[in-house]
């Protein structure tokens, strides 16, 4: 009998700032890049609780969850791992300041989005200005 291979559970964070603007980070790990804040859901711990501990441990910065935009589930979205991320808006204030895996945590805007992003966060936050301009939500393509 083969282990089962399951996807791995993930979140990503996108953080408005009051004032205006999105936080990112620069990844130091593999695969490269600026990408949303985000990691892994560990055991025994809920989507929503890990999308707050990883804002904190990678801005530095407090959220406060105000909706869900969307769940992304392609095989093919990172490269070291079959995941599926639930992606959060969130609120936040202050000043971002890269910690734990991030190499740094900047604010952007939608003309200013830095190259490359990771992962399909170039994708995720199209779905996300398109919502926030449109209200119309990200559709099941598959």
């Amino acid at each position: 009998m083969s282990t089962p291979r399951n996807p791995f559970p993930t979140v990503d964070i996108i953080m408005e700032l009051e004032g205006g603007g999105i936080v990112l980070i620069r990844r130091k790990n593999f695969p490269p890049g600026w990408a949303l804040p985000g990691g892994f859901i560990d055991y025994g711990e809920s989507a929503e609780a890990a999308a707050v501990r990883e804002a904190k441990e990678e801005t530095s910065l407090d959220v406060q969850l105000a909706e869900l935009l969307h769940v992304y589930s392609d095989p093919a979205r990172d490269p070291r791992h079959h995941t599926i991320s639930t992606v959060f808006i969130a609120t936040a204030k202050g000043r971002p300041k890269g910690a734990d895996d991030a190499a740094e945590a900047q604010v952007f805007y939608e003309n200013t989005l830095p190259a490359p992003l990771a992962f399909d966060h170039a994708k995720i936050l199209q779905d996300y200005f398109t919502y926030k301009r449109s209200g119309k939500r990200p559709r099941y393509n598959g």
